[in-house]
């Protein structure tokens, strides 16, 4: 590693070692398929809350919130205060739905409710929406380290790919929660030793960061009119509920986690506890965007250095390019803001606690990774595997596909990751995909718990509907401009919100014209 100290890069190896030995530990209880998948129900909810928090607190959140508010306002953080309605719905209907049925797989009621198409429909939404997750942290993290250690983004994920890959297989769903209990605290130490890093070095302090950020916007959290045109407060309230719900609803990160724990209200209380730590904590990286901010705004001479690296970037030439310079003297800060918390880490921060800085935004990735790793490997086994291919799986065969699709889809997360280089803001590109993804899963799943007389037919006629809308509303700016009245007028982060409410509307419309 090139630009840093011995000591940090120790304490960064004993990070990674730690987490291989976690898989270790818990690989002598993986006898079964259950215990890959359940941990056999012994879990508590407050690890499993920890658990979630440190899920929902990826990479993305450390680097692409801080990046977020640093080149714009506090407009994203709207999504975190959905959470306590979403997580309410959750509680009273999705966890005892859950526990009620004892099935591993979010997505085997469906097909019990509509049919083989709308669980194999769902399955292939949330093998999507994993994919794009993972690809997105592994990019998010590649790109951080490689400011700090001149590796390639490449080279990067590679290497944390394969200690993650390494302690998902081995540890199963037990090593992925007591690892993200450990992940979610440090990650949580991190985020304050940074404000507090960057505070120290603004002239003024905290009076002086709040000065300047009510001075240029950056406390605000979007427009209160009833604009869904562009990113307002209401876009985001609806974006963010809708995606939470699917999370707490639909995700089998989260659902499977409900299977973990000792009893229904143990569960429960999981939700909650998520809730109210990250809802808080959530906050501190937009404290730290805003923080970055004014550190910059001082000291702009440190910009051009930033800047060079993005036009790079997007152009794909050396820094010393003419093309190169010309852009970066064009770049307004939302082009560059995921690079600049690497770049203070890089200049500011000392000796040890850079270590521990890395470590704790290494967590972020590998706690989200492994987890959606552990997911995926389920639902394939359960709902692919197993449903189409070998019934009779015995407990020995089953644990051993386990093994392999976790392998599988970690590879395939790292090409994702790779095929994300080069994009201009890391949040944005991940909102957007979950969105479309998640969209017909939520609204099938409603359909099919809320609907209780809709058929087969009703739910195939609402999902069709809202699949069409879904590519409508993704791929209308391809319409020549000629024809501009048929592009999507809404924000982009509407696409959750219309495509799920068409489903679910949809459905019951055809429910109603057939009983006619």
């Amino acid at each position: 590693m090139n630009h840093l100290p011995v000591f940090d890069i120790a304490i960064i190896i004993a990070y990674l070692i730690g987490m291989v030995l976690v898989g270790v530990y818990f690989s002598r209880r993986n006898t079964s398929a259950d215990e890959f998948t359940r941990a056999a129900g012994r879990i508590p909810g407050w690890a499993i809350g920890i658990s979630i928090y440190a899920t929902f607190l990826s990479s993305n959140t450390f680097l692409g919130v801080p990046g977020k508010a640093y080149g714009g306002n506090w407009n994203a953080f709207v999504f975190s205060l959905s959470m306590p309605l979403a997580a309410w719905f959750a509680t009273r209907y999705f966890v005892p739905f859950y526990r009620s049925t004892g099935e591993v797989s979010a997505y085997t009621n469906l097909e019990k409710r509509f049919g083989t198409w709308a669980r194999t429909y769902a399955v292939v939404c949330f093998l999507l929406t994993q994919l794009a997750r993972i690809g997105s942290i592994f990019f998010g993290i590649s790109l951080t380290l490689q400011a700090l250690t001149g590796y390639s983004m490449v080279t990067i994920m590679i290497i944390t790919g394969i200690c993650i890959v390494i302690y998902t297989v081995m540890g199963g769903i037990e090593a992925v929660i007591w690892t993200e209990v450990v992940q979610g605290i440090l990650k949580t130490l991190g985020a304050i030793i940074i404000i507090y890093l960057v505070v120290r070095e603004v002239p003024g302090g905290f009076s002086e960061i709040i000065q300047t950020g009510k001075a240029d916007h950056k406390f605000n959290l979007g427009s209160l009119a009833p604009d869904f045109v562009s990113s307002s407060f209401w876009v985001v309230l609806l974006y963010g509920f809708f995606i939470n719900l699917n999370n707490f609803g639909m995700d089998q990160n989260y659902v499977q986690r409900y299977h973990t724990a000792t009893s229904a209200r143990e569960a429960n209380k999981s939700v909650w506890l998520c809730v109210w730590i990250y809802v808080p904590v959530s906050l501190l990286f937009f404290v730290i965007g805003t923080c970055l901010y004014t550190y910059y705004q001082q000291n702009p001479e440190l910009l051009q250095t930033i800047t060079l690296q993005a036009a790079s970037e997007r152009l794909g030439l050396s820094t010393n390019n003419p093309e190169v310079v010309k852009l970066a003297a064009t770049l307004q800060p939302a082009d560059y803001g995921d690079k600049v918390m690497p770049h203070f880490m890089v200049r500011m921060i000392p000796t040890g606690l850079l270590g521990l800085i890395i470590s704790a935004i290494l967590s972020a990735a590998m706690s989200t990774i492994s987890s959606g790793m552990n997911a995926s490997a389920t639902v394939f086994t359960e709902d692919i595997y197993k449903r189409y291919f070998n019934r009779g799986s015995s407990e020995k065969n089953s644990l051993k596909v386990l093994y392999i699709a976790t392998v599988i889809v970690g590879l395939m997360g790292m090409l994702c990751g790779i095929a994300m280089i080069g994009i201009k803001s890391l949040l944005d590109v991940w909102w957007t995909l979950s969105g479309i993804f998640a969209g017909g899963m939520l609204g099938l799943f409603l359909l099919g718990l809320i609907s209780k007389k809709t058929e087969n037919s009703d739910a195939l006629a609402g999902t069709l509907a809202g699949i069409l809308v879904i590519l409508w509303m993704t791929f209308s700016y391809l319409i020549p401009e000629s024809y501009a009245y048929l592009k999507n007028p809404l924000h982009a982060n509407m696409i959750i919100v219309v495509g799920t409410l068409t489903i679910f509307l949809a459905g019951n419309l055809s429910r109603k014209i057939r009983k006619k």
